[in-house]
């Protein structure tokens, strides 16, 4: 392992790629402002805690002689409670704010040492917008979040790693670094064999040292408290909460929450954490000696907590780092694991994972799972590899000349010829869906006005003469067949035909699923400004118009809530309908796709059958299935607007591959033009 001197020269970045320009400083700019305006967020979120209760958040005795450990709460080490003590004396106000002021400066100074410890040659669009990138994304990071709060030191202990790793010359001055971070986090002492194996043994044994004579400097100056850590509560386990809790994202509570406890489970856990490490610092040892270094210490971090007996949740950044290695040949795959680390690092895990039981022992440990993915099972490519720097390029189709000129082809909106990663595809859709429902939960609900626009709705279609809904609901209900089928169809097909349609299309004609998967997320995002904007009492929910609930029951129209449905969605989400509106996209789909003239009819049965249905269940007004033809045509329709038609725009097996801009190669890269690369 290389000092920072020997990695990036003593001006950074010895082999940058390629030259700046005037949009990617202003792209610069602006991501710094976002990361400080993030920044400024998570500071008035903490200090909103009235002063009192922000004391208290350290968990510690406000005179020095007591015990560190008196309630359970603090877990941290006795030389951490050593320092942190006399922190107590300050005034609230003024220590509230340094010490939150003092966090997001260290987070902000990691992603500093992040970027520029990223492998060289490194191209000049990364090296001017990797920093920003970075603090920004740490900065909504479920482990920043919590890192933020009183008393937490997780954030110090990753910046003394990276400092002494990449920024400090000298063998000891580093070890002394690594030694304080494992004074405050001992499971990082899993740094000193990797300095060993990686050829730095000087280092390796002053971190030893380091970490050595600060336990002895804490037992001597606390020595009930050191029993009480390191014997009693083996490393802190107990500390701070139940071991089995959701914020102990390690090894031992995720088998703790799987029901193991007693000896079996001390002997398993044993087991699996001296496997990790094994293969963990194995491969952090051999990235380390290929020259990603950034990769080598993200590794080691991320086995670092998921061994350690108690592996909080604010000790998990080392997992954002982990996006410093590469996966996959293709350009196409290059995203997936980023957008994985990112959005569970960032992200709650009921966003990530639907609530189903069986899927419960994956969500409750969704860090963990990053971790230990990062640590030992992700294969990233190495230096020298061919595909490192050259990954198979993604091959696009020319722009269609039917599209709207106006209209400029954004790169993401090119027409790809390949077909899309299916986990990144199956992530996005997910959280898509999760943050459609969310935003739909979220939207007005007021009684009075959404009451007040069903009767206008119901006066336009009298209006009209279309205000059938009430005669077909009474005729289903006086017909139990009818009703039994309707109820059925309407609480089945909902999801699973839009999905099975894009399950066939993804496999069998990739370049019609992203048309047809672009035109259904549009259409989605339309109705949802919908609901805002118009919230809508459905005809079951409008009082004294006779209409019967046929799917949820008799519904009390005269209690707000409306029942137990009001808790599982927003009633008032009704225009326009998605139900209509998503069966009318399968419809379209099936009918311009489907090869067979049977298919297609059946592409005309189901929106048929669908708008049948909202409206005998009257769940439904018959202009708000208007309303749900409307998005789905304009979904269409700024599809083709953006990416011209859905037909190739070249012949049959004609590849067009992605154009490449010459670059200007670095001082230092310049010596041969095979070390040219894309910016």
């Amino acid at each position: 392992m290389a000092n920072a001197a020997e990695h990036s020269g003593a001006n950074g970045h010895a082999g940058v790629i390629g030259g700046s320009g005037g949009r990617l400083g202003a792209a610069r700019l602006m991501l710094w402002a976002l990361a400080l305006l993030l920044a400024v967020r998570q500071a008035a979120v903490v200090l909103r805690v009235p002063p009192g209760e922000w004391l208290s958040g350290f968990h510690l005795p406000g005179s020095l002689p007591g015990s560190l450990y008196t309630n359970g709460q603090f877990t941290g080490t006795p030389f951490a409670g050593l320092v942190l003590k006399p922190l107590l004396g300050l005034a609230a106000p003024s220590l509230e704010v340094a010490w939150t002021c003092v966090t997001l400066l260290l987070v902000a100074a990691v992603g500093l040492v992040a970027a520029r410890a990223l492998p060289d040659p490194v191209p000049r669009r990364t090296a001017l917008l990797a920093a920003p990138v970075l603090v920004a994304l740490m900065m909504v990071s479920l482990p920043v979040r919590e890192a933020a709060l009183p008393g937490q030191t997780a954030v110090l202990p990753v910046l003394l790693v990276l400092l002494a790793v990449f920024r400090v010359p000298g063998e000891r001055p580093s070890g002394f670094l690594i030694g304080l971070a494992a004074a405050l986090q001992p499971a990082l002492l899993l740094f000193a064999p990797l300095l060993w194996l990686s050829g730095r043994r000087a280092t390796a044994r002053s971190a030893a040292l380091t970490f050595g004579g600060a336990a002895a400097l804490s037992w001597a100056a606390l020595p009930s408290d050191s029993w009480t850590y390191w014997i009693q509560h083996l490393a802190g386990t107990g500390l701070g909460g139940a071991p089995d809790g959701l914020a102990n994202q390690s090894v031992h509570g995720a088998l703790l929450r799987l029901g193991l406890s007693g000896p079996g489970e001390i002997l398993l856990y044993a087991a699996l954490a001296a496997a990790i490490v094994w293969i963990g610092l194995r491969r952090a040892a051999r990235y380390a000696r290929d020259g990603q270094l950034l990769l080598a210490v993200a590794i080691t971090g991320c086995v670092a907590v998921a061994v350690s007996p108690t592996g909080w949740r604010h000790q998990l950044l080392w997992v954002l780092l982990a996006v410093a290695g590469k996966v996959g040949k293709r350009a196409a795959d290059r995203p997936v694991w980023p957008v994985a680390v990112v959005l569970a690092m960032t992200l709650p895990s009921t966003v990530l994972l639907p609530n189903l039981v069986a899927l419960a022992p994956v969500r409750d440990n969704v860090l963990l799972l990053a971790a230990l993915a990062a640590a030992c099972a992700v294969p990233f490519l190495p230096r020298s590899s061919p595909h490192w720097r050259e990954p198979v390029p993604t091959a696009y189709g020319r722009p269609a000349p039917a599209r709207w000129a106006r209209v400029p082809l954004l790169p993401f909106w090119r027409r790809v010829l390949s077909r899309p990663n299916l986990l990144l595809e199956l992530l996005l859709i997910r959280v898509g869906y999760s943050l459609y429902s969310h935003i739909r939960a979220a939207a007005p609900t007021s009684r009075s006005l959404a009451e007040g626009n069903g009767s206008q709705i119901h006066g336009i279609e009298k209006a009209l003469g279309i205000d059938i809904e009430l005669a077909v609901n009474h005729a289903v209900v006086n017909t139990p067949w009818l009703e039994a089928f309707f109820n059925f169809y309407y609480t089945s097909f909902h999801f699973v035909v839009p999905l099975g349609i894009l399950a066939v299309l993804y496999w069998r004609r990739p370049k019609d699923y992203r048309w047809a998967r672009a035109s259904l997320g549009l259409a989605t995002v339309l109705a949802l400004i919908g609901f805002w904007l118009y919230p809508l009492a459905p005809p079951r929910l409008m009082p004294g118009l006779g209409f019967v609930d046929t799917v949820h029951g008799v519904q009390d129209l005269a209690n707000p809530s409306y029942g137990a449905m009001t808790a599982i969605s927003n009633q008032y989400a009704a225009m326009p309908s998605l139900h209509f509106g998503w069966s009318l996209w399968c419809g379209v789909v099936i009918v311009m796709i489907a090869p067979k003239g049977w298919q297609k009819v059946l592409g005309v049965l189901h929106p048929t059958i669908t708008v049948c249905a909202i409206v005998a269940t009257a769940n439904h007004w018959v202009l708000d299935a208007v309303g749900g033809a409307v998005v789905v045509g304009a979904g269409f329709g700024l599809v083709y607007v953006l990416s011209g038609p859905r037909g190739d725009a070249v012949p049959a097996g004609v590849a067009v591959p992605r154009p490449r801009r010459p670059e200007r190669v670095g001082a230092a890269a310049s010596a041969s033009a095979g070390e040219r690369t894309r910016a």
